[in-house]
């Protein structure tokens, strides 16, 4: 196969899947800067690659005009109409399957990324457990690059640069000089990948003594924006940045960290492709799965008591709680997580 001069990469979400994309393509924009990119995600995701000359996003509306087969139809039309020469499916979903069919018609290549779920389900299960880390989900997305023929190495990308903050995120913010910036995103898409409240609230009790520290709370939606709301008036450097600024905005704050505490989740990823410190907590999922923030490292990733835990992980994406696991991250200490913290920023 002739190498492709366009290349359409799938990717529509979750956050924290969609981020793990920054290092493999910020890798391939360098050593192939005469390809072109275009990125078919949520609009919301632009932001993410801005720093990326030849990579331009496609805003998908999956919600709109893009809906049900007959919007992927015209999805696909939209984006034959930019001379795509070949397609690398990062999300492998009937949504890309559909559309791969419609591209096949056309005749155009498709490589799909290998989710690796046999091994996944032997990382999972109860019984016979195969206990071994699996392929980092950024390899997994490099290997569809390689079958198209570019071979990339997201290993030796240089991270994204430190950003500059408008005027108007300093106004919230302050200014850096003479304190250490941590952010905390303490929430998760299901519940066993968040830490308790409680223990949260004695994590930042005890940081409160740390004279030097200001915190910013990551999240969003309007629950998580009136909790980290009531919880900056009772802690007095922490700021809650939820609901406050633009996404763009958030991504600069988060460049300009010098450590984040974040859940398996996405947050956690948008710190790590700043080259920013990430503590990450873990529940019923683990680092094994694939999904460690990037470049981090183990003594990074805080997990629960596993001998009184075995199962874990029971999930990839730690949907559903099994009985008797309803804890399991109350057996991770706050003074642990504060220790962690203050490792880190002692190290930064």
């Amino acid at each position: 196969m002739e190498r492709p001069g366009h290349i359409l990469v799938i990717r529509l979400s979750a956050m924290g899947d969609v981020a793990m994309m920054v290092p493999v393509l910020k890798a391939f924009s360098e050593k192939y800067p005469h390809v072109k990119i275009t990125l078919l995600t949520r609009g919301f995701f632009a932001p993410l690659f801005k720093e990326l000359r030849n990579v331009d996003v496609f805003a998908a509306e999956v919600k709109g005009r893009h809906k049900g087969i007959g919007g992927l139809k015209r999805l696909s039309g939209e984006l034959l109409d930019l001379k795509i020469d070949a397609v690398a499916d990062l999300h492998h979903v009937l949504r890309s399957n559909i559309l791969k069919l419609f591209f096949k018609l056309k005749r155009i290549p498709v490589k799909q990324l290998d989710k690796g779920r046999k091994e996944k389900k032997a990382l999972t299960r109860k019984e016979n457990k195969v206990f071994v880390q699996l392929k980092p989900t950024y390899e997994r997305y490099a290997e569809v690059f390689g079958k198209l023929g570019y071979p990339v190495n997201p290993e030796v990308v240089e991270l994204l640069p430190k950003q500059e903050l408008t005027q108007k995120v300093k106004e919230l913010t302050g200014e850096h000089a003479g304190k250490k910036w941590l952010g905390i995103a303490p929430f998760a898409q299901h519940a066993s990948k968040s830490y308790p409240e409680d223990l949260m609230k004695e994590v930042l009790q005890e940081l409160q003594m740390e004279e030097n520290l200001k915190i910013f709370l990551f999240g969003g939606g309007a629950e998580e924006t009136g909790k980290l709301s009531s919880w900056a008036s009772q802690f007095p450097n922490a700021v809650s940045l939820a609901g406050k600024i633009s996404f763009a905005d958030e991504l600069d704050v988060i460049s300009n960290l010098d450590a984040m505490l974040s859940m398996d989740s996405g947050n956690g990823h948008l710190a790590a492709n700043y080259a920013v410190p990430v503590i990450t907590l873990w529940g019923l999922t683990h680092p094994y799965t694939g999904f460690a923030p990037f470049r981090q490292p183990e003594t990074n990733f805080l997990l629960p008591d596993l001998q009184k835990y075995p199962a874990i992980p029971t999930s990839i994406y730690g949907k559903e709680i099994p009985q008797g696991y309803e804890d399991v991250m109350r057996s991770i200490p706050p003074q642990s997580v504060v220790q962690r913290i203050k490792e880190v920023l002692e190290q930064k």
